[in-house]
């Protein structure tokens, strides 16, 4: 999820009345590792979810990044803290610098890497690397089950790998082959959607990769499209969404359900002393960004469904999450596959507003815990699947959007397809 999605007031709410709470802080000069270290410890007494949690004397001699990992919570996975003008303090992912994903899989006999998913236009897609093969050796490193796991999570920190890769045929590794991939760029994916129609009754597939905040025209011109064709199921395939835009994530919710109206609450914020609880209406949440669809156009797009299908995986989080969770009380929503990534948490990103600037730092702090118009959330170890299904369990895998893949199968056949 990115951690730009509360509107401006509910900051300026955070500013209200919580600086006399803030702990008198020792004196640094501007300009001096100290001194950002200061403003750091500010704002997350100020911001943070577990504000109440921050050390009291932390040592304020370290680098900045060092200093914000020696005050979070062991409960936090995600606050980050990045310098825009250092591309070196972002956060990095295979899937960001190569463009595909794996999943440790112990299918094939011992525990491997197996390539889940290949994104389109990728430096990994230009390569030859397909969902479904197994990476056998990493820069010249044999894999084992003893190894697999530390050097598969070391593959970001390089930019460039040299991959041995194999194919899974007749019950055994075959077709082995060596790459050479260069990190690059890899442009926003397209939504994936088709049509399976048995008996009468039609079931609409609908693959979406993340939430970016430019896709809500795509994505109201594709239900559209699904609902004028008269399907009867949606099955959404989240297993490799790790979030985004929550207005975005909201106007596909609000495309789905039968039943809503604008004033329908959609979410609820629960925050430190200083942020308290929003709740958001569906019209709200996606008010917030301008790029969003209008709620009136979402409704009038609306698939009026009673139940929804989900796929995902634990690379399903944040925003893909919310959608989960969130239109629960308004439908059967039939979770297909693995528990998801547990992100219930959300925030914005915080910079220093002094003139002039003292602290380059962009500050990402989680800031609130996230829940559905029924109170339920506070899921950090994923939300259960209804139907379990391990992914990687028939191989060879198949291509997404195949109604003999794994977990899109037996989404239909729960469906009666």
């Amino acid at each position: 999820m990115k951690t730009k999605i509360i509107p401006l007031l509910l900051v300026l709410l955070f500013c209200l009345g919580c600086r006399a709470d803030e702990e008198a802080q020792p004196s640094f000069p501007e300009g001096t590792r100290q001194s950002e270290n200061i403003w750091i410890k500010q704002q997350m007494e100020r911001y943070y979810y577990w504000s109440t949690q921050l050390p009291k004397n932390p040592d304020y001699s370290l680098a900045p990044q060092d200093f914000l990992k020696s005050l979070l919570s062991k409960e936090d996975r995600y606050t980050v803290m990045v310098n825009p003008q250092d591309a070196s303090t972002y956060p990095r992912s295979v899937r960001g610098l190569y463009g595909f994903d794996y999943t440790l899989s112990k299918a094939g006999g011992g525990t491997l890497p197996l390539i889940t998913l290949v994104m389109q236009d990728s430096p990994a897609s230009r390569t030859g690397l397909a969902r479904g093969m197994f990476i056998t050796a990493i820069n010249g490193t044999p894999l084992s089950s003893a190894n697999a796991a530390t050097a598969a999570a070391d593959m970001k920190n390089s930019t460039m790998l040299s991959l041995s890769v194999a194919e899974w045929q007749d019950g055994t590794l075959s077709a082995p082959k060596d790459v050479t991939i260069y990190y690059g760029y890899t442009f926003s994916q397209p939504l994936r959607s088709q049509i399976f129609e048995q008996n009468g009754r039609k079931a609409a597939y609908l693959y979406i990769y993340d939430f970016r905040e430019g896709m809500g025209s795509m994505l109201l011109q594709t239900v559209t499209q699904m609902k004028n064709q008269g399907v009867h199921d949606l099955i959404l395939d989240l297993r490799d969404n790790p979030g985004g835009s929550v207005a975005m994530a909201a106007a596909l919710c609000a495309m789905i359900p039968e039943g809503i109206t604008a004033s329908t609450p959609f979410i609820k914020y629960a925050g430190n002393k200083n942020g308290g609880t929003v709740t958001k209406t569906f019209s709200e949440q996606i008010a917030y960004h301008p790029a969003a669809p209008p709620f009136e156009a979402c409704r009038s797009s609306s698939l009026g469904l009673s139940r929804l299908y989900v796929l995902a995986t634990a690379r399903t989080a944040s925003a893909s999450e919310i959608v989960i969770n969130n239109l629960r009380p308004y439908m059967q929503v039939v979770q297909v596959g693995d528990k998801t990534q547990g992100k219930d948490m959300a925030g914005f990103p915080v910079t220093d507003d002094r003139n002039p600037k003292q602290v380059p730092w962009e500050l990402h702090p989680m800031i609130y815990k996230v829940y559905n118009a029924k109170g339920a959330g506070n899921y950090p170890n994923g939300l259960v699947p209804d139907i379990s299904v391990a992914e990687d369990a028939e191989l060879p895998m198949l291509p997404l959007g195949n109604p003999q893949e794994t977990l899109l199968r037996a989404a239909l056949r729960h469906a009666g397809y």
